[in-house]
């Protein structure tokens, strides 16, 4: 029978009666729909699942490593190259840039297949009633009439309305952030209520944690709650990491003054009357000089090492650029719940009455529970809370001979659950919040101080209590007054090993740690206090203060608050973007759906490997594998790490070419004849910045790390002294180099060309080697601290000799064989960068200590 596809999506039906809705959808609840219904609904709306994002393949992987400004520039020179009859530098070049666009492919296309093993569906089964008959299907072939039998573990396998159910509950933390589970039933509820309100709904994504029931699909794929907000991610914004912002500045910069220079030199040699075509090679020769042909390709390199270490530390990268990000975080807004703590609740502590056994305490806490256990390792069933009073109780008594013969289960309203047991004699036990069952108590004075106490320690207190009974009640809710107080326990979510050293780490390195729970404030508050946030002036806000204020109003405050407690989980995306506008770099953690926005939004996202849901997953740049705050922490610190090692390259390469630059440039102006062939600066941008660059991107992390702030998210990268650094030490090997040349050309040897050219290499080497560190000296931090750089050291010596001194390469690279005084005058000129650059780093430690 064919239904109109406007019925197969009824309006508000957690506020209308399950029986109309089910006669909306033209559905017997007794045997389900028949097969010919199911394929025509399926072909009226597709399958219950969210399309697949676009697959860029390996092609658009490849065409996305064009999209940079220094990428831009390479391909420019590799023009200009062939443009004036040298195919062979721009094959060099175009080589180059082939290489660097593989490397970025392999990583993103590593990441991704990486992703794909951690990817595990919401619900991928489900048990359905169709022609009278259940099965287990693919929750991808429902269809909305689906009529669907729930139980405790099962997850929701789309959007249902509840038409029958017996104490079914539904842990909605991953679309609500609601911690406590929701008892569920099929009553309407007011139109107006809100996703977390509407009791007589499950949501797809969430799980069944308690009870069973049967309920009709209303809503599949991308028209399900879940469907909805993976919607609002793909509208989320995405942000340039630092890293980004920075290398395109870099490339602007190099850009302008590429073309700046090369029209200066130009136009002077043509005023001056010099053969237009040496004039254009000679500012090709400055274009190849100023372009920093490995520098893309370096900083991919490195960026995938940083990965690299980090997944083996448990940290997924997701996007490169994003190891880089970790580096300059300023806050890291964290869930309490599985990244701080340890998402497994536990007794921390209990209380008894004068009189009462802890054996009797066990009783009422394994009696008066839903959740199983399981044998041995199993995956135990039910609310964390009930689980937790259940491993407690475990060990301390055995309920064989007891079964329950009434119960009135635990509400929101209730805030209590009662049930009435018998073996022999029939009792009633109940637990419940200290606030409505204290009161029932006669003498309540010593237990409820006793409450007071523990809440404030941010336990969740839990009182228990029973009633020996003549004969069953009527109601089981009359037998909640007079009741017995045997005592309390106290709930808690331990923090997870570690957390605490990594938020001490947090504090030495400027960076503030934020926490983000649904718990009670004191809860949150205690929590802080174990872990050390407190320590930091934490101060504690709540969701409902939060919503109260005016977007200019938090984010006056919002540097101030470290604590946020009773936060809806739509709030996050808010708390991000007020730190943004403070110019804060914010890390975001999450493993919810409700989560992806603010994960989307944040700086960096950090989503959960280990239970998290496949929308955060995608929304987030990072993926903790162990769930735990301190692998965070140290992805912050391998970070840093990264950044301060693209930062020496890129000190070291564009001093370098600082060098080529003067060089070339100042050298018709001194009447000399072009200083370097385009194929010679090729060879040591190439050669010198490759080997010992990549050497400089595994130089291991200062001692001083993680103990200095995080560098403003505006800083450029010429900042802290690098800018003058590259000036004037490039300005002394430029001038090292023509001093090399005014030997050579004056005193009449032929190989005076090799002669600069072997002093520029040399100068580099030199500086590579002692721009480890920008203040430690090098006997310092050890001269074989860094073994790749030693042996990238020897290559490039090695590589320079086999140039200079054998017959096929001195043809290709235009070299001749050097006197043994020209070597020694080449090597002896290159000493002075060492002597330079460790007297600069003197002159800053006297600075500091000053």
């Amino acid at each position: 029978m064919t239904i109109a596809p406007g019925r197969l999506a009824p309006t508000r039906p957690w506020a209308r009666e399950a029986a109309e809705v089910l006669h909306e959808l033209d559905v017997d609840p007794a045997l389900g729909l028949a097969e010919d219904d199911v394929v025509s609904r399926r072909t009226a709306v597709g399958p219950n699942s969210f399309p697949e994002p676009p697959t860029r393949g390996l092609l658009g992987l490849f065409a996305d490593q064009f999209r940079d400004v220094l990428i831009y520039l390479l391909v420019a020179a590799a023009a200009i190259s062939v443009l004036i009859g040298e195919p062979l530098e721009a094959s060099v070049i175009g080589i180059i840039i082939v290489l660097n666009s593989i490397i970025g492919v392999f990583q993103a296309y590593r990441a991704d297949q990486a992703l794909a093993a951690l990817k595990r569906l919401s619900a991928p089964m489900a048990d359905v009633l169709r022609q009278g008959q259940v099965s287990c299907i693919d929750a991808a072939g429902l269809v909305p009439g689906d009529i669907v039998l729930l139980e405790a573990g099962d997850g929701v396998p789309a959007d249902v309305r509840l038409f029958t159910s017996t104490d079914l509950q539904a842990a909605e933390a991953a679309l609500t952030g609601e911690s406590v589970p929701v008892r569920k039933s099929p009553d309407p509820v007011a139109e107006g209520a809100g996703v977390a309100d509407r009791t007589s709904m499950l949501f797809r994504g969430t799980e069944v944690v308690g009870g069973t029931g049967r309920a009709v699909v209303v809503a599949t794929g991308q028209k399900t709650q879940l469907g909805e907000i993976a919607d609002l991610v793909a509208g989320a914004e995405g942000v340039q990491t630092p890293l980004q912002k920075r290398l395109a500045r870099l490339g602007t910069v190099i850009a302008i003054a590429v073309v700046v220079i090369c029209l200066i030199v130009l136009a002077a040699g043509l005023l001056r009357g010099e053969d237009p075509v040496q004039m254009l090679l000679t500012a090709v020769s400055l274009a190849v000089a100023a372009v920093p042909e490995a520098l893309p390709a370096v900083v991919t390199i490195t960026l995938a090492q940083g990965a690299s270490t980090m997944i083996k530390q448990k940290a997924l990268t997701r996007r490169l650029p994003a190891v880089e990000t970790l580096g300059s975080v300023t806050h890291i807004c964290s869930d309490k719940t599985g990244t701080l703590t340890k998402n497994r609740m536990t007794a921390e502590e209990v209380w008894l009455e004068d009189g009462c056994s802890v054996t009797e305490l066990a009783q009422i806490a394994a009696l008066c529970n839903d959740a199983h256990l399981g044998p041995g390792d199993a995956v135990p069933v039910g609310d964390p809370t009930e689980v937790a009073l259940l491993r407690f109780a475990r060990p301390l008594w055995h309920e064989a001979g007891w079964h329950r013969v009434a119960e009135a289960p635990f509400d929101s309203t209730r805030m209590r659950m009662t049930v009435v047991c018998e073996r022999v004699d029939l009792w009633a036990f109940t637990k419940g919040a200290p606030e409505v069952l204290i009161p029932r108590f006669r003498n309540n004075g010593r237990i409820a101080a006793q409450a007071l106490t523990m809440a404030a320690q941010g336990l969740r207190v839990l009182v228990f209590a029973r009633r020996r009974l003549d004969a069953l009640p009527g109601r089981v809710e009359d037998v909640e007054d007079d009741l017995e107080p045997i005592g309390l326990i106290g709930l808690l979510d331990p923090p997870r090993n570690g957390v605490e050293e990594a938020i001490a780490q947090c504090a030495t390195a400027g960076v503030v740690p934020i926490m983000i729970t649904g718990d009670h404030p004191a809860t949150a508050r205690a929590i802080a206090d174990r872990v050390g946030i407190a320590a930091q002036s934490a101060t504690t806000i709540t969701g409902a203060e939060l919503a109260g204020m005016s977007d200019e109003q938090f984010a006056q405050r919002v540097d101030h608050l470290n604590v946020y407690a009773r936060v809806d989980p739509s709030q996050e995306i808010r708390i991000v973007r007020a730190l943004q506008t403070n110019g804060r770099v914010a890390a975001m953690t999450g493993d919810g759906v409700n989560d992806a926005p603010a994960l989307k939004q944040a700086d960096i996202g950090v989503a959960m490997g280990d239970g998290g849901t496949d929308v955060a997953r995608g929304a987030a740049d990072l993926v903790l594998l162990d769930n735990n705050f301190a692998t965070l922490v140290a992805a912050v610190r391998q970070g840093r790490r990264m950044y301060d090692n693209i930062r020496r390259f890129v000190k070291y390469v564009l001093t370098g070419n600082s060098g080529e630059i003067w060089t070339v440039f100042l050298a018709p102006f001194l009447g000399f004849p072009l200083a370097l062939l385009p194929l010679q600066i090729l060879w040591i941008n190439l050669l010198t910045d490759g080997l010992p660059g990549l050497a400089l991107t595994a130089e291991p992390a200062g001692r001083d790390i993680m103990s200095r702030p995080p560098r403003p998210p505006d800083e450029s990268v010429f900042a802290r002294g690098m800018g003058a650094h590259i000036i004037w030490v490039g300005g002394l090997i430029g001038a090292l180099s023509l001093t090399a040349l005014a030997f050579g050309y004056h005193g009449g040897s032929p190989n005076w060309q090799t002669m600069v050219f072997t002093t520029l290499v040399f100068c580099q080497v030199v500086h590579a080697f002692v721009i480890r560190s920008e203040t430690r000296s090098v006997f310092t931090i050890g001269l074989f601290s860094n073994r790749p750089m030693l042996l990238a050291l020897a290559l490039t010596v090695a590589a320079q000799v086999l140039v200079i001194y054998w017959g096929p390469l001195q043809g290709v690279f235009g070299t001749g064989s050097l006197t043994p005084a020209e070597l020694s005058l080449c090597i002896g000129l290159a000493s002075v960068v060492f002597v330079a650059v460790e007297v600069e780093k003197a002159v800053k430690r006297t600075r500091a200590a000053a």
